[in-house]
């Protein structure tokens, strides 16, 4: 009998949740940046084989909320806690164990779902580094819950190290059953989130420090047509940013760096659809627009879908 069931990857941020969910499902649909809280809502991909099927769902980093985004992104971490088989909790590995980490294992220690960890990049430390943290961790779980962690798992999502055994020990914790997808789809996104998000990832790599996490990407128009080649996608997207300094930022001197966003973008948009790609973006400015109720519903950010 196949097994199959739905994981939660759960982590502060910036602790690689979207770089091995890619990694495990063996194709990018997650968004992926060095700055943190990169990921803003749930993320639902799909992996299948002979074994069964495993939906996982990638999260919001759990982190102090600042404003109304920042709430809408931990309720969305929160919410992915509920009705899952397993919780797969990513920590990176160095000690002592920071705050961060500590306040997600305080909430994952209120849970009955059984917990899985994972320690993430793993090819950046010594080998002998390794076992002080998996001490520490189950240490630390021990006093908060009064049972011992039974599961850590060392991974590299970088090199693949790992990959299998944690693909193994999951299906290992799934109930049997029949999949819930068709094994072909690997994910419940649609082509014109996953653009946005696309879009919105190129930007988080170019821009300075001050502005990624105030800009919202927004398709307005993505449709296919017959061109003398084949297909081609048109899609007009806006980058919304907070202010006007940032929207010249955005743009850069002569449009340069809206010029490099979008060329980095449809690249990695062409792979996806597997088409010509003629994308357009504009830049606007939204004030305030991460405490904006109307603002983040028409962003996506709705707190009625978690």
């Amino acid at each position: 009998m196949k097994k199959a069931g739905f994981v939660s990857i759960i982590g502060r941020p910036n602790v690689g949740k979207s770089t091995l969910m890619n990694t495990l499902i063996g194709q990018k649909i997650a968004i992926t940046s060095y700055k943190p809280q990169t990921t803003r809502n749930q993320i639902r991909t799909i992996y299948s084989d002979d074994a069964g099927q495993i939906v996982f769902l990638d999260t919001p980093g759990m982190h102090a909320a600042k404003d109304k985004l920042g709430k809408y992104m931990f309720k969305a971490a929160q919410a992915s806690l509920q009705e899952v088989d397993l919780i797969l909790l990513l920590a990176e590995p160095r000690i002592p164990i920071r705050d961060e980490d500590l306040a997600v294992l305080k909430v994952l220690a209120e849970q009955t779902t059984p917990v899985l960890l994972c320690i993430t990049k793993t090819d950046t430390v010594k080998k002998d580094e390794l076992l002080p943290v998996m001490a520490a961790y189950s240490q630390k779980w021990q006093e908060l819950t009064g049972s011992t962690l039974q599961d850590i798992l060392p991974v590299s999502a970088r090199t693949g190290q790992g990959i299998d055994d944690l693909k193994a020990a999951i299906f290992a914790r799934l109930p049997e059953g029949e999949p819930f997808y068709d094994p072909e789809q690997v994910t419940t996104e649609t082509e014109r989130a996953i653009a946005g998000e696309i879009i919105r990832e190129k930007a988080l790599r170019l821009l300075q420090e001050e502005v990624p996490h105030g800009i919202a990407v927004q398709i307005g128009r993505m449709k296919y047509r017959t061109g003398r080649n084949g297909q081609i996608c048109d899609i007009e997207a806006d980058i919304i940013c907070e202010r006007e300094s940032h929207k010249g930022i955005i743009i850069g001197a002569k449009g340069q760096m809206l010029k490099k966003i979008g060329t980095l973008a449809r690249k990695d948009i062409e792979n996806m659809i597997d088409c010509q790609v003629n994308l357009r973006l504009f830049v606007k400015v939204r004030r305030d627009w991460k405490d904006n109720d109307s603002a983040l519903k028409s962003f996506g950010y709705n707190e009625k879908d978690l």
